[in-house]
């Protein structure tokens, strides 16, 4: 298989990028765990402490797991730039990655100060490590491309992401510090998924949408300002905010919410127009992430309009749902049903070159396996909408469901494993 615009000379091993996609799908099952734990209570605010672990198991257990993850595989592979060291530089970001996550939620849950200390020592570590390795790699890049800019952008917004986080934690720590904190966490939130996330994604969209779902490429227009003007806007939003000229910061992030949406109907656009007429089990993950951010960032838009609906959980966790459950996750979890078995496949055929054929990516991982999953997420995002409305009567089949998705996601890719595993023993 030859594919386009990518180079695999280059390709770190396999179990570099694999540690981290094994390990995401079971903090969506823990998530799962931490609901039915907690009950209906949780959905009352996003700032009650159980409803902050949630949000945290999404964002740093499953989503900054394999974001991580695949830049370790997309730089050298996508964009020709090698992680020095990459088994190291994976095991420095992996481990105190998922150490940290785990204080950090139990931090959360009532483990104190110290709680809070861990996590800030092991997260602080991770991403040191995740962001020096990534940020030298896409400086130096010779060619500069429309990916490279959007990957730029988002290691930017990491950054800020980071950094704001960090501040939010030292102050939870050790609390010496006299910050702004509701609207930190606010500006938190926003870099992380209007930023780090959303840019990420669209740079990676730019490569293998066009390749994987055979469209036509993004207008050049789009990709190459994209990132950039979603940058500034980010920016512009923080000193307003932060000035407290809260009236100019609802502009602005109007702004944000319509850059959202352009790149959300300009990838529907583009994924109604594929070439290839065949079925694809993974298309559907991209238009359900598409609608979500499109939705999301419509009630972000009417959000100041609608007098009243600032102050409604019921329509923040909407929000937050579509935003991270809907958007961020569905593509993640589409992107893993390509990477994994292509990443499998690649692998073995280098290995076994010359001696016998690999298994093809459909054995490795069927269709029927991924449509059966998709059916479960599916199910999993409009109980967790519902319950959002009616908690008394979806809750609980919303976070049986979410934590049948996170079991069948994780049991499919490890089945992959488990085959490549077995194809090489067989060969000795």
């Amino acid at each position: 298989m030859n594919l386009p615009g990518l180079s695999f000379e280059q390709a770190p091993p396999f179990s570099v990028p694999l540690r981290f996609f094994l390990t995401a799908p079971w903090f969506l099952v823990l998530a799962a765990a931490l609901l039915l734990w907690e009950g209906p209570g949780i959905f009352a605010s996003r700032w009650l402490p159980a409803a902050l672990a949630l949000t945290h198991l999404f964002v740093l257990g499953f989503m900054a797991h394999v974001m991580l993850g695949a830049l370790l595989q997309i730089l050298p592979v996508a964009v020709g730039v090698t992680v020095p060291r990459p088994r190291l530089t994976a095991a420095l970001i992996h481990l105190p990655l998922t150490l940290g996550t785990f204080a950090l939620a139990g931090a959360f849950l009532g483990g104190g100060p110290i709680g809070f200390q861990i996590a800030f020592g092991l997260l602080s570590l991770g991403f040191g490590v995740a962001l020096a390795a990534f940020h030298l790699a896409v400086w130096r890049v010779p060619l500069v491309t429309d990916t490279v800019i959007a990957l730029r952008c988002a290691l930017g917004a990491l950054l800020m992401t980071v950094i704001l986080g960090l501040l939010l934690g030292g102050y939870f720590g050790w609390g010496r510090l006299s910050l702004p904190i509701v609207s930190l966490t606010n500006l938190h939130a926003v870099w992380g998924l209007a930023g780090w996330t959303t840019l990420l994604v669209a740079g990676v969209a730019y490569h293998v949408v066009p390749m994987f779902q055979m469209t036509p490429p993004y207008s050049q227009r789009l990709s190459q300002w994209f990132a950039p003007l979603m940058i500034a806007l980010l920016i512009a939003e923080s000193v307003l905010i932060l000035a407290n000229w809260k009236a100019m910061a609802i502009w602005v992030e109007a702004a944000l919410a319509m850059g959202l949406s352009i790149f959300a109907i300009r990838t529907l656009i583009l994924l109604n127009r594929r070439q290839r007429k065949i079925g694809d089990p993974t298309l559907i993950y991209w238009r359900v992430s598409m609608v979500s951010l499109l939705a999301s960032a419509a009630l972000w838009l009417l959000t100041p309009l609608v007098p009243g609906w600032a102050q409604t959980p019921h329509l923040e966790w909407l929000m937050g749902i579509m935003l991270i459950f809907g958007f961020a996750i569905a593509v993640i979890n589409g992107m893993l049903y390509k990477i994994v078995p292509f990443l499998a496949w690649f692998h073995l055929q280098a290995q076994l070159l010359g001696q016998r054929k690999p298994p093809n990516m459909k054995r490795l991982l069927p269709e029927a396996h991924i449509r059966q999953q998709f059916l479960a997420y599916l199910t999993a995002l409009l109980l967790l909408l519902t319950a959002a409305l009616y908690p008394a009567l979806f809750f609980y089949p919303a976070a049986l469901a979410l934590g049948i998705t996170g079991a069948w996601l994780g049991m499919n890719l490890f089945s992959v494993w488990r085959i490549y595993r077995r194809t090489l023993c067989e060969d000795r």
